[in-house]
């Protein structure tokens, strides 16, 4: 399967999707990018973490009808930027687009990403190997899955969507890409039209379920009737940016019995993050040029702003709102040469993870405050490990 295999139109609308270049990343840097991913990992496997997780924003994230419990979702984001004190992670997501599409661009024409298009397959059939349903099902296979957004052709990485149809098509598994409201639930199960869902696969950014219109992904998620990956408790664990809060707070971790070289790689890999509160205003006024303000429960860069670029305005929003202000951890550049004249772009480097291990890594050009498909030239790159 190659990006060839997808509607060039498409991919001529998106002409910022790809880039041209190719990011080097030392294997002293991938390295410990996976040894802050093994850490982080540890500390959310433990009993407190797992507890002050049950329930975020007045939502219960609590385990399903049926599951293990066990902390996993397809395509984990795990964000860096490459600075001199090493990579530093800038935030974690859960339903991290673009893994097929950077595994195709990495892979170029010849192949070469069978491998991850194999893991990545995997993965899913993991997922619902896990799922209190499949044992209901008499233990079968999965045979059907839902890819599921909001308006999907109206997404920009709608043509991932496509991908993933052919690469499950190939696979067996029939894929349906569609909007929640196409979904029903009825006998026992969930449904497109008259095909019984086994797995979704949801790309949505109501990481609760908590819209009026995506109860029936809630109740059949939370009655184990289909596995729904990732899911709400996943986003409550990992990606919810309070989260990194607590993890670059050393007297809690160490309160919590977290070893002393999983704090040290903590703190070493992620800038130390804080919840704004408006009885410290004048603090964060005062330091903002060096914070990097973000939503708690954000995605995508949205109403994230850097401190340096602050008006009182805006500012005075941030305090109103649950926002957290991380130490701003400047991303590395690159120059390419775009139309005859060389250009400098930033870099984002995200890990696709799975279960705690890195399937593939990816950059990400851009121009601006974060991270976007809009600059010319920008986009996927491929990563060369030096």
């Amino acid at each position: 399967m190659n990006l060839t295999d997808l509607p060039a139109d498409l991919l001529a609308e998106r002409p910022h999707l790809f880039a041209a270049a190719t990011v080097p990343v030392a294997a002293a840097d991938h390295a410990r990018m996976g040894e802050l991913i093994t850490a982080i990992e540890g500390v959310i496997a433990l009993p407190v973490w797992q507890a002050r997780a049950q329930k975020v924003d007045g939502v219960t994230t609590g385990n399903p009808r049926g599951t293990s419990g066990m902390a996993s979702g397809v395509f984990m984001g795990y964000d860096f930027h490459l600075t001199d004190a090493g990579p530093q992670l800038i935030e974690i997501n859960t339903n991290a687009g673009g893994g097929l599409l950077a595994a195709l661009q990495a892979g170029g024409n010849d192949g070469s990403a069978s491998d991850v298009l194999a893991a990545y397959v995997a993965m899913f059939r993991a997922e619902y190997a896990e799922c209190a349903a499949c044992a209901e099902f008499g233990g079968r296979e999965l045979k059907t899955l839902a890819i599921v957004d909001t308006q999907p052709a109206t997404q920009y990485l709608y043509p991932e969507f496509l991908a993933f149809e052919q690469l499950f098509a190939a696979q067996g598994i029939r894929a349906i890409v569609c909007d929640p409201d196409d979904l029903m639930l009825c006998h026992g199960g969930l449904w497109f039209e008259e095909t019984r869902i086994d797995l979704v696969y949801n790309r949505l950014t109501d990481f609760t379920f908590s819209e009026p219109r995506h109860a029936v992904l809630r109740e059949a998620w939370l009655d184990g009737v289909a596995t729904i990956t990732p899911h709400p408790r996943l986003h409550a664990l990992y990606a919810d940016k309070r989260n990194l809060v607590a993890l670059t707070d050393d007297a809690l971790l160490a309160s919590w019995g977290v070893a002393v070289e999983t704090r040290r790689v903590l703190l070493a890999g992620i800038p130390r993050t804080e919840s704004v509160t408006p009885v410290r205003a004048a603090d964060f006024w005062a330091r903002r040029r060096q914070l990097f303000f973000k939503p708690a429960a954000g995605f995508g860069s949205k109403a994230a702003y850097r401190g340096d670029k602050l008006t009182k305005r805006v500012f005075d929003e941030i305090l109103a709102g649950d926002y957290v202000a991380q130490e701003f951890a400047p991303p590395s550049t690159i120059n390419i040469e775009l139309n005859g004249e060389m250009i400098q772009l930033k870099v984002d480097l995200r890990n696709y993870v799975y279960r705690g291990v890195v399937q593939l890594v990816a950059a990400r050009l851009y121009q601006g405050q974060t991270t976007n498909f809009r600059t010319p030239g920008g986009g996927f790159a491929r990563v060369d490990s030096t």
